[in-house]
Order: structure tokens, then C-alpha cells, then sequence
């Protein structure tokens, strides 16, 4: 399937939009946010069980891939316990045979970097790696009861860390163990970070790189867009996370120009504004609509793990 090329050359941008010839559209859900729980809105899903479920919506609706954050038994926060991320994993696998089960190396605040490598033991079939240290800000309400954990509001002003060591550690646990990374790229001076792990072939092709915009990372701008992916390697693909309000434009950037998707209460609360998200399927179901308006067909997960290069044959758990 012809799906990697130079997305910053004009003359096929033009013959691929004249002849309708963009590959079909990968969307990846993610169903849980590193930070924010049921207490910001309460159709996030915290537990393995609300996890598979929400998956399975979004599978059905159009996803072929899934992004999992675990949280902690009371799911007030994350956490890197590989039990927790296996135990998504099968349920997941259980309902939705064939699609892509990713799991974050990130775990969550202040869980140090030599803890979150194990979650790889619950052998996802890819793996998100940050490219570099992120800023983590902001308040994480109290959960207010029913909800067990937080009883009071908390302000966090961090530096959220990993370093390139970090990076080839995780890259090289990964490739040992049949898990595509899947690079995330907050901001285009990690690009020095995706070429490291390209030059000492600790990731494989085509590289599959995440690129992200909000207010707090990359610009969520059409100058910021156009210069990451002008920043990509050879032989990547790409997909795009838009941050809140900054979700529905950057996606349709990146329908326009041939990368893919991610959608799902990571990275948007809110349907629209004013308007709490219902589910992980809602914003699914939307992108479908727009890109099969826009010319372009959705993935399956069989086609998906063709382009990305994953195996053809999903893991059991």
C-alpha cells in the first residue's frame, strides 16, 4: 500500500488530491488522559472494564487503533503497574479482535522513568515514547464522592522528564519485543530525538511519528503544522493529536494532507464547546463523517496494520 511519501512535496500533494489517492485514514482512539479522571467529566473511563468498553464503541464506530493509560484502583491517578495495563489489554483484545492495542511508556506524574519501562510487560503491540521533557501544569480537581481518591484541589507546576538515554532505553526494550513505536513529538527541536533513534536503528520503519499541538506544546497553528511535518524523517508516516479546542482543526489538517488521526477524552473533554463529550465514539464518529466528506476512506485495522507495519496477526493476551 503506497502510503509513505514526501507529504512537503507539492507536485504529488497536487496528484494525489487531483486523483483522490490519499491512503485511507488511521484513527486512533484514546480513551483516558494521562491527568484529568471523572472528576472533569464523568464518561471518562477510569477502570480496565469502562476502558474496553469505550474501545469497543470506537472500534465499532471507525478506530483501528487504541491508546490506554492505566489508572490506579481508585482512578484518581496513573499508574505504570503492568497488571493494570494487561488487564486493559485482554479485555480490550476480548471485545475487539483485530484492533492495535497501544500502551503509554509516559505511566503518569512523578512515576519515575526505570518504573514505567515495565509497563512493556504487558506487551502492547505498540508503545508511545515522548521525545523529550514536556511541561506539566495546571489544577487536578478533588473527586468529590462517589469517586475515591483527591479530596482537595492540587496545583502542579512540573517538568514532566525523559531524557535521550531514556528514549533508546524504552526504543530498544520495544524492538526486542515486536512493539512499533510510536514517537511523540511535542515540539519540532525532538526531531534531534526521533533522528537519534533512526541512526542507531532502535526504530523501524516506516517510522510512525505523533505530532502534537496545543497552547502548551507545539503552536496549534497552520505555520507550526506545516513546519513539523516539513521537519519529518524519510520513510515516515504521521499522525496528529490536537489539544482541546485545538482538536477538530489540526485533525483536519492532517486529513488534508495525508497523515492520520487521533481523537478520543485524552486530548478533548468536550465535544464542542460548552458540551461535555458523551464518549470516545462521539469524536470517532465525527472524524469519519469529515473525512469520508473530504475524499478519504477510514482504515481498517487490517489495512492499518499493513501501512504502520505491524504484524498482520493480533496479539493474544
Amino acid at each position: 500500500m503506497d502510503c509513505v511519501w514526501n507529504y512537503s512535496d507539492a507536485t504529488e500533494f497536487m496528484q494525489r488530491t487531483a486523483k483522490q489517492a490519499m491512503p485511507p485514514l488511521i484513527i486512533s482512539v484514546a480513551v483516558t488522559g494521562g491527568g484529568v479522571g471523572k472528576e472533569t467529566n464523568p464518561n471518562i473511563p477510569e477502570t480496565p472494564e469502562e476502558q474496553a468498553q469505550h474501545t469497543l464503541d470506537a472500534y465499532n464506530a471507525g478506530a483501528s487503533a487504541v491508546h490506554i493509560h492505566a489508572r490506579t484502583e481508585n482512578g484518581d491517578d496513573c499508574t505504570a503497574d503492568p497488571a493494570r495495563f494487561l488487564d486493559a489489554n485482554r479485555r480490550i483484545r476480548a471485545k475487539c479482535p483485530d484492533i492495535i492495542i497501544g500502551n503509554t511508556t509516559a505511566g503518569g506524574l512523578f512515576i519515575p522513568r526505570d518504573q514505567c519501562i515495565k509497563i512493556l510487560d504487558a506487551n502492547p503491540e505498540m508503545c508511545s515514547i515522548n521525545m523529550g521533557p514536556i511541561l506539566a501544569g495546571g489544577r487536578l480537581k478533588k473527586r468529590n464522592p462517589p469517586l475515591k481518591g483527591r479530596t482537595k484541589d492540587e496545583e502542579v507546576d512540573w517538568i514532566f522528564p525523559i531524557t535521550a538515554a531514556d528514549t533508546e532505553t524504552i526504543a530498544k526494550k520495544a524492538i526486542e519485543n515486536n512493539i512499533k513505536a510510536e514517537m511523540e513529538v511535542h515540539n519540532t527541536s525532538m526531531f534531534f530525538t526521533v533522528n537519534n533513534l533512526i541512526k542507531k536503528n532502535l526504530v523501524e520503519k516506516p517510522y510512525w511519528i505523533q505530532l502534537i499541538f496545543s497552547s502548551t506544546h507545539e503552536l496549534p497553528t497552520l505555520p507550526s503544522f506545516l513546519s513539523a511535518v516539513n521537519a519529518l524523517p524519510h520513510d515516515s508516516m504521521f499522525s496528529v493529536i490536537g489539544i482541546g479546542a485545538f482538536q477538530l482543526p489540526l485533525l483536519m489538517m492532517s486529513i488534508i494532507m495525508g497523515g492520520h488521526v487521533r481523537v478520543g477524552m485524552e486530548d478533548n473533554i468536550f465535544y464542542r464547546k460548552g458540551e461535555m463529550a458523551k464518549s470516545n465514539a462521539q469524536f470517532v464518529e465525527r472524524i469519519v463523517r469529515i473525512s469520508r466528506e473530504l475524499g478519504r476512506e477510514i482504515a481498517t485495522p487490517a489495512q492499518a496494520r499493513e501501512m504502520i507495519g505491524i504484524s498482520a496477526t493480533p496479539k493474544k493476551y
